[in-house]
């Protein structure tokens, strides 16, 4: 779960000489449940707030010394209600943003990238019918069960392949996602774990072609946030089992839940979506950044219907500077998977926001 911060979002309409994001205040109503279709609920919604695709996974060398890494794309858009009456081609109706990132885990290294940009003049495209997202040289492209992302960045690059092999999964109400006590803070949401995954990722001008196993989410929303939640902590993670669990909660200033969720898929395909209340997030240890001296707890039991499990950061330093496109500063990064057995049964990704400032969505 990602959004660019509204206050951050309106420096970008000042810079535009805009002034309408006041207005964007009260307007959010309670999502109607609807039934979300494929291929056109892949590609954009621009009727709505804000929208995120969202790609992670785990990926390892096909070289002999079978090197490790993680990998992180996703691209945001956002609406500007101030500009929706403007006949210019100038006026910034949609901004788009994106962040990739890879975790040498042999290195223990993040290198991390940003872009941003507004619609139109063909630098931006979010297309409606399917999952076509070009920013400037970034792209993210779906063709039947298949999606090719190219993010080439300054000292690393993601060129990767990734083939659906299980069915979408609708979190929430088929696809209609609570994330606060009121019913206007929801999303529609749906997740594509268990992709399989090839392609090549290159750091420092060294390429290593990979395969491995990635997780998508796609999300659309008016309104997220309670107004007293600051931040949330959120995991989705790929089973060695073929299972899939999703678990997140919502914080406020005090570390205390607003709001929680998630689901498990088991390998059989059977879909257990969790109610508020069923999920509980007990940090273990924690990592201070040197960098902006939050503090991020990079290990969690995590108390879900499923299973009682312990999330484990692969590097600590996984923390991204992002306040040169959406303004944000978070940590997220490749983390394991372990159940009560204390067994690795899987890996996946760990996304902390707030800790460093709070959200203002």
């Amino acid at each position: 779960m990602q959004l660019p911060p509204v206050s951050i979002l309106r420096r970008h309409l000042v810079l535009g000489g805009l002034t309408g994001a006041a207005a964007w205040a009260g307007q959010a109503h309670a999502l109607p449940a609807r039934t979300l279709t494929f291929p056109r609920d892949r590609g954009s919604h621009p009727g709505f707030r804000t929208e995120w695709w969202y790609i992670t996974g785990e990926a390892v060398s096909t070289s002999a010394d079978k090197r490790r890494f993680g990998f992180q794309l996703t691209f945001f858009r956002s609406r500007v209600e101030g500009t929706q009456g403007m006949t210019s081609k100038f006026a910034a109706r949609q901004l788009l943003f994106a962040h990739a990132t890879i975790t040498d885990v042999q290195g223990k290294r993040l290198w991390y990238d940003q872009r941003i940009a507004r619609d139109g003049f063909g630098v931006t495209t979010a297309s409606e019918q399917d999952m076509t997202i070009k920013l400037r040289d970034w792209s993210l492209r779906a063709e039947g069960k298949k999606y090719t992302a190219e993010l080439p960045a300054a000292d690393f690059a993601l060129k990767l392949q990734f083939e659906e092999t299980q069915p979408v999964l609708l979190q929430g109400n088929k696809g209609l996602s609570r994330k606060g006590p009121e019913e206007k803070q929801a999303s529609y949401y749906y997740s594509q774990p268990q992709l399989a995954t090839r392609g090549s990722v290159q750091v420092k001008g060294q390429t290593f072609e990979v395969t491995g196993r990635a997780w998508l989410d796609h999300e659309w929303s008016e309104e997220l946030l309670h107004p007293s939640a600051v931040g949330w902590d959120w995991i989705g993670m790929n089973l060695d089992d073929g299972s899939a669990l999703t678990a997140f909660r919502l914080r406020d200033k005090s570390g205390s839940t607003v709001w929680d969720g998630g689901s498990f898929r088991s390998a059989k395909g059977a879909l257990d979506s969790f109610r508020h209340g069923e999920v509980i997030f007990k940090p273990m240890r924690s990592w201070k950044s040197p960098l902006t001296q939050a503090i991020y707890p990079v290990e969690w039991v995590v108390r879900t219907p499923a299973d009682l499990y312990t999330v484990r950061a692969v590097i600590d330093n996984q923390e991204l500077d992002s306040r040169a496109s959406t303004g944000a500063i978070y940590w997220e990064g490749l983390s394991e998977l372990i159940d009560s057995n204390g067994k690795r049964v899987g890996s996946g990704y760990l996304e902390m926001t707030g800790y460093a400032q709070a959200l203002r969505l």
